[in-house]
C-alpha cells in the first residue's frame, strides 16, 4: 500500500477527459442512438458485472439493432481528449497532485486513451479487471486497498453524476462534478465546473497543499 500525504485526484475518463459522447456519436450516426445507448449500456453492465467492457459495448450495440456491434470497440482507442484537459492535468501535476483513473472499461482500452491524454497517471482501475461497474464502490474501495490517503487529500473528478458523483459521495469524498451539458443532480457535489480549465485552482481550494 502507497501511504504519506500526497494530494490524490481521481477521475472518471470517458465524458470527463475522452470525449466519450462525440466519440458515439460519430459511431453511432445519430444523437437518438447515442441516448438510447446512455440507457442500453448501464443496463447490460448490471445484467454481468463480470462482462469485459468490449462485451459491453458489443451488446448495448446489438440491442439497438447495430449489426457491427464490435465496431464501437475498435473506434473507441481513437476517441480525443477534451482540448483542455492535457494542459490542466499537467498544471495539477505541476502542484504535487497524484493522478488516478477509475473506469467503467478494459485494461487496453484505458492505456490508449492514457496515451492519447499525453500526461502520466500513477494508478488505473478498471471495471474489467475488479468484476465490477460503477456506480457500484468497487473501484474506490480499490483504490483505497492500495492507496492511503485521507479522505481530506483526495477528490474525485468526473463528469457522470449517477455513475460517480453520487457513489462518492457516499463515500465520504469530495467531489467535482464536470458538468459539461448541464445537467441537475442530487446530490451536490463539493464544486462544480463546466470543464476541467479551472481544475487545478479548485483542487488546491479543496486539498491545500
Amino acid at each position: 500500500m502507497v501511504s504519506g500525504q500526497d494530494r490524490w485526484a481521481t477521475f472518471d475518463c470517458y465524458g470527463t477527459l475522452i470525449d466519450w459522447n462525440g466519440g458515439l456519436r460519430r459511431a453511432l450516426g445519430s444523437d437518438e442512438l447515442l441516448g438510447r445507448y446512455h440507457e442500453v449500456e448501464p443496463e447490460v453492465q448490471a445484467e454481468n458485472p463480470d462482462r469485459s467492457y468490449r462485451d459491453v459495448m458489443t451488446e448495448a450495440a446489438r440491442r439497438l439493432g447495430i449489426d457491427d456491434g464490435e465496431r464501437l470497440a475498435r473506434l473507441l482507442p481513437s476517441w480525443e481528449p477534451f482540448p483542455e484537459v492535457r494542459a490542466s492535468l499537467e498544471d495539477a501535476r505541476s502542484r504535487g497532485w497524484k493522478l488516478a483513473i477509475l473506469s467503467n472499461t478494459d485494461r487496453d482500452f484505458i492505456d490508449a486513451s492514457m496515451a492519447r491524454i499525453g500526461v502520466p497517471f500513477e494508478l488505473a482501475i478498471v471495471a474489467s479487471e475488479i468484476g465490477s461497474y460503477k456506480p457500484a464502490s468497487e473501484h474506490w474501495e480499490h483504490f483505497f486497498q492500495r492507496i492511503d490517503v485521507p479522505r481530506e487529500r483526495h477528490v474525485h473528478v468526473a463528469q457522470s453524476h449517477f455513475h460517480d458523483v453520487v457513489p462518492a459521495t457516499a463515500l465520504g469524498l469530495r467531489t467535482v462534478w464536470i458538468n459539461r451539458y448541464g445537467e441537475g443532480g442530487e446530490p451536490a457535489p463539493t464544486r462544480e465546473l463546466p470543464d476541467l480549465s479551472r481544475l487545478p485552482d479548485t483542487l488546491d481550494e479543496l486539498a491545500p497543499a
